[in-house]
């Protein structure tokens, strides 16, 4: 399983588990809140009651009294009320009174007068001087059902003579609950859908960088620059640590990599000279001493280029990114960078083909310009004598062409490796191998790559940038 699905999938559970306990524990508590308040409403309801029924049921008119004749102008009363989006059409108050005996005197409803209610917990718990209330389903099963009854003692002085109770049925208030939960389940599955986006850009964010900090590994690995990916926090701490360790890796063995090399390239021109200068120690004549001389030059102008060389190829090597980058179209700078290129063209010709499909890309021409020059260079080398060089830019690519003998395909691989480096045409020398490996760095900044292959006859170069 990938990592961005086992984060993705850790962070749903935590945040789906929380999520749903926190709803169910919310809609849990909502219809008990609601009942809560509409009892605490009805102890007000059935005191205010209580007091107004107190005269009648001690004058014994509690049947035909003012008490009852208001009840039931209550009762027949039309209303018409928007309560916070809902309509109350309808009065549900049942109110009922007993006497001290328990036996129901007054009944709003007209059914339960004469029966005995003093076993009902709202008037019994009442009579006993304590809070009177129960709620009683009419359907066993069905919660829906149930009327709540909040009883309150009708007092005459202080003697309690009797009991009032107030009577809802818990459905008049369902449609509040039923919003109520449907409210909190839409806010939570709008909050579970709020985390679950959270949650996916957090994911996408940690499994990107992570990603972009493999690709920067593997880069590393495999021997290419990419500039420092810029990742904030921790994961940008690491990949900072990982370029250190890089440099530090890549410090070492660049340095025993060039002492061993370097220590191989100059034994050859070293010996050259010392023999030379050995033999013009010697009483020689004019000719051969002139010859001695001539190879002491040569081999000294071929440390010189080394050393050049070597010092181009290093900076190079130390190079992360572009530094003064230009964007255009490639077929339009080549030709100012052909002119910048140094190459002795006096035995060769250059040409400079029709450009197909331009593309443009991003360069820095002073190290263009350095890599065609050594390209060319290379390419004029193995060139016979009064051939031509093509050059020619084919979208975002540069071809450079020569008709010479090309290499061996075993060597094809290793061309831009350091001091490597295949005989040259006359049999005997050979060129000091980083003239490719300088324009194997200077792609490798670009981000591009460097292609050959063999066309028989000749040798195909192809610079591929981004």
């Amino acid at each position: 399983m990938h990592l961005g699905i086992r984060i993705l999938f850790g962070f749903f559970l935590i945040t789906g588990l929380a999520g749903f306990f926190v709803l169910r524990i919310f809609v849990a508590e909502i219809k008990p809140s609601v009942r809560e308040v509409m009892e605490d409403m009805m102890v007000d309801t059935a005191n205010i009651l209580a007091e107004v029924a107190a005269d009648d049921l001690h004058n014994g008119t509690m049947a035909q009294g003012r008490f009852a004749k208001q009840v039931g102008a209550y009762a027949r009363r039309p209303v018409d009320a928007r309560i916070w989006g809902l309509d109350k059409q309808t009065l549900d108050f049942r109110v009922y009174v007993t006497d001290v005996r328990g036996t129901v005197v007054f009944d709003s409803s007209s059914v339960a007068v004469g029966q005995d209610y003093s076993q009902w917990r709202d008037v019994a718990r009442t009579l006993r001087g304590e809070y009177g209330t129960r709620a009683t389903r009419e359907v066993q099963q069905d919660d829906r059902t149930s009327v709540m009854y909040v009883a309150a003692p009708v007092k005459h002085g202080d003697q309690v003579i009797g009991v009032l109770t107030v009577a809802k049925p818990v459905s008049t208030v369902q449609a509040f609950i039923d919003r109520a939960e449907r409210k909190m389940l839409v806010s939570g599955l709008w909050l579970l859908g709020l985390s679950a986006a959270v949650g996916v850009v957090v994911t996408l964010w940690v499994v990107l960088s992570i990603r972009r900090l493999r690709r920067y590994a593997n880069a590393t690995e495999a021997g290419k620059k990419l500039p420092l990916p810029r990742i904030p926090g921790e994961l940008g701490d690491l990949a900072r640590a990982m370029q250190a360790m890089r440099q530090r890796v890549e410090g070492r063995d660049y340095i025993e990599g060039y002492v061993r090399a370097l220590t191989h390239e100059l034994k050859s021109p070293l010996a050259a000279i010392r023999g030379a200068g050995e033999l013009l120690q010697e009483s020689l004549p004019e000719a051969d001493r002139q010859l001695f001389a001539a190879d002491v030059l040569v081999q000294t102008r071929r440390l010189q280029s080394l050393v050049d060389r070597l010092l181009e190829l290093s900076k190079l090597e130390q190079r992360q990114e572009l530094e003064q980058p230009q964007i255009g179209l490639l077929s339009e700078c080549l030709e100012s960078l052909l002119a910048l290129a140094l190459v002795d063209r006096s035995s060769i010709a250059i040409e400079l083909l029709a450009s197909s499909q331009p593309a443009v890309v991003r360069v820095e021409p002073g190290l263009l310009a350095l890599a065609l020059g050594n390209l060319l260079d290379n390419a004029a080398a193995f060139a016979p004598p009064g051939s031509t060089i093509t050059l020619q830019a084919q979208g975002s690519t540069i071809v450079v062409q020569d008709s010479g003998p090309g290499v061996p395909d075993y060597a094809l691989p290793k061309l831009g490796q350091k001091f490597f480096s295949t005989v040259r045409p006359d049999g005997v020398t050979k060129g000091s191998g980083l003239g490719l490996a300088i324009v194997q760095q200077i792609m490798a900044i670009h981000g591009g790559s460097m292609h050959v292959e063999n066309t028989h006859p000749g040798l195909r170069v192809e610079l591929r940038f981004p």
